[in-house]
C-alpha cells in the first residue's frame, strides 16, 4: 500500500513538474504579428534580444497592419507591428516607434523615367495613362502594381495621392515589400510603390530597380531623417494597455539606443536620437 502510494506521489510530482515547465515555457514566449516592413527589422532586434535573455524565444509573424492591429486587441499577439500611425478608432492601443521609414514609387532599373508628377501618378493608377511613351518613357504599357487590402503602404500611399482603392486599376495585386521589389525588378514596365528602407537596402544589394522622388524630393533614408521626405511614417509595436513583463522589455530593447546599428543595417531611421 505504501508503495502505491509512493508511486502515486510521484506521478502527481511529475505530473505537476511538467505542467509547470509548460507555464515557464509559455511565459518566456513572445508572439509579434503584422506588418511585413517591420518584420524583418524585428526579426533581427529579437536575435539580439535573445541572447542577452536566455530561454525566451521570439516569435515573428507578417501579414500586415490590419493583422497586427487585430492580434493585439485580440490577445492573439504579445505585441503588433503596424507601420503607420494609429487611427482614431483605434484609441485602444498604445503604439511606440522603434524606427521611420517612408514610402516610395520603383521602377525597374531599365526605365529611362526619372521622375513622375503627383498628376501622373494619381492618371496611372486611374488608368488614363497607360504608355510609358506619355510621360517621356519608352512605348510600352505601363504594369500598375498596387498592394493588397490591410497594409498600411497601401492606406498612406491612396491617401497622400488622393485616390480611393476602387479607382485604381491594377494590373498586379502584391502583399509584403520584397514581392513588390520582386516585381518590378523583373518586369522593365512595372511601376510600384514600397518602403523606402527596402527598395534602398535591395538596390544597395544590385537588386534592378530604381527609386522615384516624390514632389520633387529625392526618395531616401536621409531625407526621411530630415524631414523633408513627404511620404513618412512611424514603425510603431503596438499593444493593448500598458505592456508589461517581456512585451515591455522587449518594447524599450527595440526602442533604444542599443539597436541603433540594426535600424540603420535595415535602412530605416532610429528613434533613439
Amino acid at each position: 500500500m505504501k508503495h502505491k502510494y509512493s508511486l502515486h506521489l510521484l506521478l502527481v510530482l511529475l505530473i505537476s513538474a511538467l505542467l509547470t515547465g509548460l507555464a515557464n515555457a509559455a511565459e518566456k514566449k513572445l508572439i509579434l504579428t503584422g506588418s511585413s516592413t517591420i518584420a524583418p527589422l524585428v526579426s533581427e532586434i529579437a536575435k539580439r534580444y535573445e541572447k542577452e535573455n536566455p530561454g525566451l524565444r521570439v516569435d515573428v509573424q507578417t501579414g500586415g497592419s490590419s493583422r497586427g492591429v487585430a492580434d493585439a486587441r485580440r490577445g492573439l499577439a504579445d505585441i503588433g507591428m503596424v507601420s503607420r500611425e494609429l487611427k482614431a478608432e483605434e484609441d485602444d492601443l498604445l503604439a511606440f516607434a522603434i524606427a521611420k521609414d517612408g514610402i516610395c514609387l520603383i521602377t525597374n532599373q531599365s526605365n529611362p523615367v526619372a521622375s513622375l508628377s503627383d498628376e501622373q501618378v494619381v492618371k496611372i493608377y486611374r488608368g488614363e495613362i497607360t504608355n510609358w511613351k506619355e510621360v517621356g518613357g519608352n512605348d510600352a504599357p505601363i504594369t500598375v502594381v498596387n498592394k493588397a487590402e490591410g497594409r498600411s503602404t497601401l492606406e498612406l500611399f491612396l491617401k497622400h495621392y488622393g485616390l480611393k482603392n476602387q479607382e485604381v486599376k491594377a494590373h498586379v495585386i502584391i502583399g509584403d515589400n520584397e514581392q513588390g521589389v520582386k516585381t518590378v525588378s523583373g518586369n522593365p514596365n512595372a511601376l510600384g510603390y514600397v518602403s523606402i528602407g527596402t527598395a534602398e537596402f535591395d538596390a544597395a544589394d544590385g537588386v534592378p530597380i530604381k527609386l522615384l522622388p516624390v514632389g520633387g524630393v529625392e526618395a531616401s533614408m536621409a531625407n526621411v531623417k530630415s524631414g523633408e521626405f513627404p511620404l513618412s511614417r512611424p514603425l510603431n509595436l503596438v499593444v493593448r494597455g500598458q505592456p508589461e513583463g517581456f512585451a515591455s522589455d522587449f518594447i524599450r530593447f527595440a526602442s533604444s539606443s542599443k539597436v541603433d546599428d540594426i535600424v540603420k543595417e535595415q535602412y530605416f531611421v532610429p528613434v533613439s536620437n
